[in-house]
């Protein structure tokens, strides 16, 4: 086991990291920009180590800094969190070549499933169902049209690189198609560095059913369930629940099957996550994969008893799974709300400032996934999200009746969050009902 892990992240994810670490009695160590010297994820590690300025690439994104940090404090392997460099192949073979463990996939495994158009050629060859579209990358405006002829309206334009809802747009009619291309290729460029496009038919409100894997060096392959991320605002989630109201145990071992396939078709080891949309006829088609763990995890932790960090780092440290698909047994239901700075009433816009008063709610079946306190500045520069409250019940009413008791205790006094927000979505009679996919949201007029 390591005696020593560098997170190369900031906020709650760090804190997240932290926590496991300690519990595998590993001493940890924080990367921080200038500006992030009173985050709680450099207040509580063992090491601190200041990596750049209060910009992105100069700090977080910044690999030779975030090495030097490793060889300074002795860490033996990097955490990457989720966001940042968390899926940059780059940084996941700089971090071997180092001499130390990168705690994620395989640089190779990385790279072909960060390129979406390599990923679905692969779950093609292996029978896993994808959505129609172009088989390759598509540069032009006219190639585009074309497609979109064949294929027929509406479709889906997307970066290759892309993540986090960005260089994303739907066309419903050939006279959007033109702008609609080019601004998913600009966007591409600017968050990804890679301007590649391709195109698909747009499955007109699906779900979004994303399944947890883990997987160790020796080919062992397990799914934890899934989650069902469909209430989402402008692709970005924002509640998450496991398991899907909408799967039944039959179409659980599908989905789950079809990520393991996945999995192995690339040599794939670490926590992954293979997302799939899923129709009105229960009919799924096979999205990406999230080579990291993700935002949401703690749901899933929730439901099926297994610590997904803590797997994270035995995996990287050469340990095998010792689990196995028939030991796993799913319960209860739960549900996650993204806390964020922001200020539904104005758009959602951000609002960074100093939290004064903070009561954070607790109880039985009750977990809240933070790197907040009394005190602290939510600055401007980074994610405004500032916890993830989740929740654990036997059944889907009463996780929901749970939720909504423990945002009305969460206080947060100095900035604006979406508190409200969320509780307004949490008493909606069709989100009650579950009947909800990802155009929930948009017909609710956010």
């Amino acid at each position: 086991m390591f005696d020593k892990i560098l997170i190369a992240n900031r906020g709650e994810i760090a804190v997240r990291v932290i926590h496991a670490c300690r519990e595998l009695g590993i001493a940890t160590v924080s990367v921080y920009s200038s500006v992030d010297k009173e985050s709680l994820h450099v207040q509580i590690a063992d090491e601190a180590v200041c990596i750049g300025p209060k910009e992105v690439k100069d700090s977080y994104l910044n690999i030779k800094s975030i090495l030097a940090a490793c060889e300074i404090t002795g860490a033996k392997a990097v955490h990457p969190g989720c966001g940042f460099l968390a899926e940059n192949k780059k940084f996941a073979k700089m971090v071997e070549l180092c001499g130390m463990k990168f705690i994620g996939p395989s640089e190779k495994a990385i790279d072909l499933l960060g390129d979406k158009i390599k990923a679905k050629k692969l779950v093609k060859e292996v029978g896993v169902p994808v959505v129609e579209g172009s088989d390759g990358a598509v540069y032009e405006v006219q190639h585009a049209k074309e497609i979109a002829k064949k294929i027929g309206y509406p479709i889906i334009v997307k970066a290759k690189a892309g993540g986090g809802g960005k260089g994303i747009r739907i066309v419903f009619e050939e006279k959007d198609l033109e702008s609609s291309f080019l601004l998913a290729q600009s966007e591409a460029i600017a968050y990804f560095g890679d301007g590649e496009i391709y195109i698909e038919k747009y499955i007109e409100n699906p779900r979004h059913v994303e399944v947890q894997i883990l997987a160790d060096e020796y080919g062992n392959v397990v799914y934890l369930g899934e989650r069902d991320c469909s209430v989402q605002r402008r692709n970005q989630k924002l509640i998450e629940e496991a398991l899907s109201p909408a799967v039944d145990e039959k179409l659980r071992k599908k989905l789950g099957m079809a990520a393991v396939k996945v999995a192995r078709a690339c040599g794939y080891y670490n926590a992954g996550t293979v997302e799939f949309l899923l129709d009105k006829d229960n009919n799924f088609y096979f999205m990406e994969v999230n080579t990291r763990v993700q935002v949401e995890h703690g749901i899933t932790e929730l439901i099926s008893g297994i610590d997904i960090v803590k797997s994270q780092i035995k995996i990287a440290a050469g340990k095998k799974l010792k689990i196995k698909q028939s030991d796993l047994n799913f319960k209860g239901h739960s549900i996650e709300c993204r806390v964020n700075a922001e200020n539904p009433e104005k758009g959602f816009l951000p609002s960074p400032g100093t939290i004064k008063d903070l009561n954070i709610p607790c109880g039985n079946g009750i977990r809240v996934d933070h790197a907040i306190y009394g005190g602290y500045t939510i600055l401007p520069y980074y994610d405004n999200m500032i916890a993830k409250v989740m929740v654990f019940d036997n059944t889907r009413k009463e996780a929901i009746a749970k939720m909504i008791s423990a945002l009305a205790e969460f206080i947060v006094s100095g900035v604006d969050t979406n508190i409200d927000w969320h509780l307004k979505v949490l008493r909606n009679k069709d989100f009650r009902n579950a009947n909800v996919d990802i155009g929930f949201l948009s017909r609710l007029g956010y």
